[in-house]
């Protein structure tokens, strides 16, 4: 029962829901602007333990050892996360950095042999080995903090 092909068809009414913005501002369908959303202390470790696991998986998956992919993701975390802690919870951000990266090598880490004692041994063999990487992403997010730190304090100060 379709009409004659060069027959235009009326177009169906859109339903538009009014979205709620910050200060009660009414959005409509239209993507929202202005401050980012913060990650709190326990939403920081959780994002970088994820995160650095996931990419410590790819550099495993696709060169079977953690190298280079494995510390610049690490990087790029600590940067994300240091940017996007809450202001009252930004200590989280160096923290919360370098125990992911532990966990991830403490997982994904080759390890020579069973036991232990070998688990132990790869773990702080590969913190000495990535210590480069450790330092710069755990002293990237500090920076990164301490600017914020400062910056909101001058803020508070000038009102």
């Amino acid at each position: 029962m379709a009409g004659p092909p060069d027959a235009v068809r009326p177009a169906a009414p859109r339903l538009r829901l009014p979205l709620r913005g910050r200060g009660g501002a009414q959005l409509y369908g239209r993507r929202r602007t202005g401050r980012p959303t913060r990650l709190t202390a326990v939403g920081t470790g959780v994002v970088a333990t994820l995160a650095t696991v996931a990419v410590a998986g790819a550099d495993r998956l696709l060169f079977d050892d953690l190298g280079w992919l494995f510390g610049l993701g690490y990087l790029v975390v600590c940067f994300q996360l240091a940017v996007r802690v809450r202001f009252a919870d930004l200590l989280a951000a160096p923290i919360s950095g370098p125990i992911a990266f532990a966990l991830a090598l403490l997982l994904l880490a080759p390890v020579g042999s069973s036991g232990f004692t070998a688990q132990v041994v790869t773990l702080a063999t590969g913190l000495a080995l990535r210590a480069g990487w450790l330092f710069s992403g755990t002293g990237l997010a500090a920076l990164i903090v301490l600017a914020r730190f400062v910056a909101q304090r001058r803020i508070h100060r000038s009102r």
